[in-house]
């Protein structure tokens, strides 16, 4: 009985809700560190990092992302 066990049908939902959500988190990190290497890593100096930062919060992405990409952004850590 092909897809009758109920982690079955838990892992196919569970995988396409994942890529979603890693397709947006994604999308905000790169969002983030492109507004951290264009105006520094400052969110009160660069509205456009600020708004970013705003979005990101908004889906739900943990801080220490958040942090990361600035980080990546400004050249703190290679990456970005």
């Amino acid at each position: 009985m092909a897809g009758h066990s109920k982690w079955a049908q838990i892992k196919r939902k569970k995988a396409k809700v994942d890529a979603q959500r890693g397709k947006v988190f994604t999308r905000l990190s790169r969002e983030i560190i492109v507004a951290a290497r264009q105006g520094g890593g400052d969110p009160e100096a660069n509205p456009r990092l600020k708004a970013a930062i705003q979005r990101a919060k908004e889906a739900n992405i943990p801080l220490e992302n958040i942090q990361r990409a600035i980080q990546k952004g400004t050249g703190e850590i290679g990456g970005g």
